[in-house]
């Protein structure tokens, strides 16, 4: 079921790239979206991850108490795989003195656009200098001591931790 549902989600991902290119109505050279989307099939669960939106489980420890776990890495440019990726096609990561902390993903031969993930849809600006949307694909075999399931993007992950979504 896994290698069905991985490759379902691949193309899926690949058509919405593919799709925002023929809506000249909507602008996304210079704009895009992560997205974090979970297939659940009984008690398993694929999740699909382009950018920094995220996907957490609530669950229980051994003795009971309600945890949360982290399903998806944030795809940032500050990742060592994500930013060889982007050198490699010549983009530029680098984080503005200002904000130190975030590294971001800029032209080769610009300081634009500056983006804080390094995998989107739309974006086209960045396509050829390594910003890609291929999801990063997990799966997970639920347990009767799992809960719920978070997703939500970096406008909830960048103002509360993990524990505080779920608690």
């Amino acid at each position: 079921m896994y290698p069905i549902l991985k490759q379902s989600l691949l193309k899926a991902f690949k058509l919405m790239d593919k799709e925002l290119k023929l809506h000249p109505a909507i602008d996304c050279f210079c704009s895009g979206s992560t997205a974090v989307t979970m297939i659940k099939q009984g008690q398993d669960i694929v999740i699909g991850n382009v950018g920094d939106s995220r996907a957490i489980l609530g669950t229980r420890d051994k003795d009971n108490n309600l945890v949360a776990v982290q399903l998806t890495v944030d795809l940032k440019p500050n990742l060592p795989r994500e930013a060889a990726r982007i050198q490699q096609c010549k983009g530029r990561v680098f984080a503005l003195q200002d904000e130190p902390e975030v590294a971001r993903v800029w032209l080769p031969n610009s300081d634009s656009p500056g983006l804080a993930m390094a995998r989107a849809f739309g974006d086209f600006c960045l396509k050829d200098y390594g910003l890609i949307s291929v999801p990063d694909i997990s799966y997970r075999r639920l347990t009767e001591k799992d809960e719920f399931v978070v997703l939500a993007t970096d406008g909830v992950w960048d103002v509360f931790s993990n524990k505080e979504v779920w608690t």
